[in-house]
This record gives structure tokens, C-alpha cells and sequence, in this order.
């Protein structure tokens, strides 16, 4: 089990204690050392709930056409994944996002895992996970095929996927390449088209190297980029930065936690469109789509077209862009509800909580307002 030094103590929930303002230091002049405690808060509720584990992907030279034909071989990268459950209960693994870790869906993680094996895994070069030999290896292929050894990995022969973003989008394509693995579908705002200006907006977002030398710092670029996400709470963009990041001797500071040939790989790739309709006509699996109502990346005509389809249901999102967090009990909930067969069937909202006050991250931004719906690319 991996998580912060047990030396941390437990701190209150916020800047402002019971009998007026704490004598923590806020703002420009908070110290790495008050980062830590904080979030040793937040890291508390999943204590003791899951386990973190390896397992050594094999990269097949199928997939190595890019490198020097001298160096061609089966190459093996570690890769990390989080054990949440009963470990006979369905299998449920969670894939995020081009940035994300396996530590991001820790909450929905804990909503599961009472009914189901929930598995979340670090894509390869991001979190705990090993970096893959080349630039070139960061492709959706490799992620296809780390699915594929993952579930072989963890003696299953079926499972079920939800996948956020680029999670999302590999699901799609092991879905078309291995008919009959998976038993549902739930992809997080994302469907078989996202227009190329969103991916070239993306890519020119992450394809950089940040260095946060203090916590503001870190708050302001996160807080910033979780702004699409719905009302997350404070606690959450707490617990994300410190496992989306670590801490660098060599930079003075945290950084991400990631390699970043993965992201220069996918920024070159993102010059056009992502279009996987063809992989779409062949899904034959229940599948529930995740929609921000306010999203760039999955837009409504793409959603119309979707659910036009035998068997996918739609979960609407209000004030939410690209993507939601589901760290919210609601939206866990219907997940839940859904992977066990209760229900709902038909076209549903979430409706999410209240915005809680920010205090870290300043205050949540009004949400966009809707823009016109553009043509699919079909």
C-alpha cells in the first residue's frame, strides 16, 4: 500500500477554524511542508480500501514498426494499476485522460467497490507506471493492447470498461478489436468523433513542462484546468494535484507526473480529427454515454448520433464541460445503478450539488455559456 509518510498529522477541513482564522499560511505564502499535511486529509478516506499493484506489460513488435530494425523485441514496461474489492466481483477497470492517474478516480473507486473488482489503471508513462521505450509507443494501440493484457493479467475473461477521454476513445477501439471482452460500456464525455480545433487546443495545453515551485502555483494551473468539471470540491482538486504530481529535487518543486514524450506524442498527433465511427458501428455491448452538457469535445450532434444506436443510454450533465469528475455521489450512484442492470434505461440529467465555497483554487468560474452545436465531421 503506497500513500503519504504516517508522520503527517490530520489537519481541519479548511483556512478558517472554529474560533477564527487559522495561523496556517494561505496563499503565495503556503509551504510545501502545509501542502503535504493538507493533503494527508484527503488521502484519508481510502486508507486501508485498496491496494496498489504492478504488472509487466509486454510491448509486441507489432507495435515497434517506428524503431531501428536492430532493436526490435518483446519489451517489457511495468505497469501500475490500483485494487479496489472483491477480487471474484465483476471486473470494472477505469481508464482516464491523456494527464490523468489512476489516483483520480480513488472516490468513485470507494462508490464501487462494495459491488464490483475496480481496477484503475496509470496508462503507460503516467503515474506509477513505467515510460515506454519510445515517443512513437504512446499510441492508442499500445493502450488497446495493454488493456488486452491486463485483463489476461487478472484472470478475467470478461469485464467492463469506463473510460474518460482518451480512456474513452482507447475503449472504443478495444471494443472493435476484441468483440465479446466487454460486458458494458460507460465513456465519460467522449464519443467515435472530437473535432480536430478541441484536440489542437488540448495538445497546446499539456504538451508543456510546468514546474510549480510553490502550492499557489500549482493551484492556480489546476484549478484552472478542473474548471470544466463540474462543482468538484476543494477536498478533490486537493487530492488530484498531489497524485497528478511529485515532488522534483532537480526542479525545486512538483511537477507533473507523467512522462512527456506521452503528451508531445499525442499533441502530434492531434492535428486532425478523432474519428473511430467505423469502430462505433461494430460495438455490441450496452454503452452509456457521459455528456457535459457544456463540452467541446463531445458535441451534440456526436450525442444524437450515438445514442441513435440499439443500447446506449445518455446521462446529461448540466454546467459541466470536458469532463466531468464523477467524484460526486449522484453521479456515482447512477453509475452504480446502471453496471448492476437497475436502471435508469432511458435518457437521464444528474443534477449536481451545490458549489462549494474554494478557499485554494479561488472561486469556481460562472459556467460558459452554450456555444452552437457544429456539424459531427461524420
Amino acid at each position: 500500500m503506497t500513500g503519504l509518510p504516517d508522520t503527517l498529522p490530520v489537519v481541519p477541513a479548511g483556512p478558517q477554524g472554529a474560533d477564527g482564522p487559522s495561523l496556517w499560511s494561505w496563499g503565495d505564502a503556503m509551504t510545501w511542508e502545509e501542502y503535504e499535511i493538507m493533503v494527508r486529509r484527503t488521502a484519508e478516506p481510502f486508507e486501508g480500501r485498496f491496494e496498489q499493484r504492478f504488472f509487466n506489460y509486454v510491448h509486441p513488435t507489432r507495435l515497434q514498426g517506428h524503431w531501428p530494425s536492430h532493436q526490435v523485441k518483446p519489451t517489457e514496461v511495468r505497469m501500475a494499476y490500483t485494487d479496489w474489492g472483491d477480487p471474484d466481483g465483476p471486473l470494472v477497470i477505469c481508464v482516464g485522460g491523456i494527464a490523468n492517474t489512476a489516483r483520480r478516480w480513488d472516490y468513485m473507486a470507494l462508490g464501487l467497490c462494495d459491488d464490483f473488482h475496480v481496477v484503475c489503471l496509470d496508462w503507460p508513462g503516467r503515474g506509477m507506471s513505467g515510460w515506454m521505450p519510445t515517443q512513437g509507443d504512446y499510441s492508442i494501440a499500445t493502450n488497446v493492447e495493454v488493456l488486452r493484457q491486463l485483463i489476461t493479467h487478472l484472470d478475467y475473461e470478461r469485464a467492463s470498461i469506463i473510460g474518460s477521454s482518451l480512456g474513452g476513445s482507447s475503449a472504443i477501439a478495444f471494443c472493435a478489436e476484441h468483440p465479446g471482452v466487454i460486458d458494458k460500456l460507460i465513456l465519460n464525455d467522449i464519443g467515435p468523433y472530437i473535432p480536430a480545433e478541441r484536440r489542437r487546443r488540448r495538445a497546446q495545453a499539456v504538451a508543456r513542462h510546468y514546474i510549480f515551485r510553490r502550492p499557489a502555483d500549482l493551484f492556480r494551473r489546476l484549478g484552472a484546468s478542473a474548471k470544466n468539471e463540474g462543482p468538484v470540491t476543494e477536498d478533490e482538486l486537493l487530492h488530484n494535484t498531489y497524485y497528478q504530481t511529485q515532488w522534483s529535487d532537480g526542479h525545486g518543486g512538483r511537477i507533473y507526473r507523467h512522462d512527456p514524450r506521452a503528451l508531445q506524442a499525442y499533441a502530434e498527433e492531434a492535428q486532425d480529427s478523432l474519428t473511430q465511427w467505423e469502430e462505433w458501428a461494430g460495438i455490441d455491448m450496452p454503452v452509456l454515454v457521459i455528456h457535459g452538457m457544456l463540452s467541446d469535445a463531445l458535441l451534440p450532434d456526436t450525442v444524437d448520433e450515438m445514442i441513435a444506436k440499439p443500447g446506449v443510454t445518455a446521462m446529461h450533465v448540466p454546467e459541466t464541460g470536458h469532463t466531468p469528475a464523477l467524484s460526486d455521489a449522484n453521479q456515482i450512484h447512477f453509475l452504480r445503478s446502471w453496471l448492476l442492470g437497475e436502471g435508469p434505461e432511458s435518457h437521464f440529467t444528474s443534477l449536481n450539488p451545490p458549489a462549494t465555497p474554494r478557499h485554494l483554487f479561488g472561486a469556481a468560474p460562472a459556467p460558459a455559456p452554450a456555444k452552437p452545436a457544429p456539424v459531427s465531421g461524420r
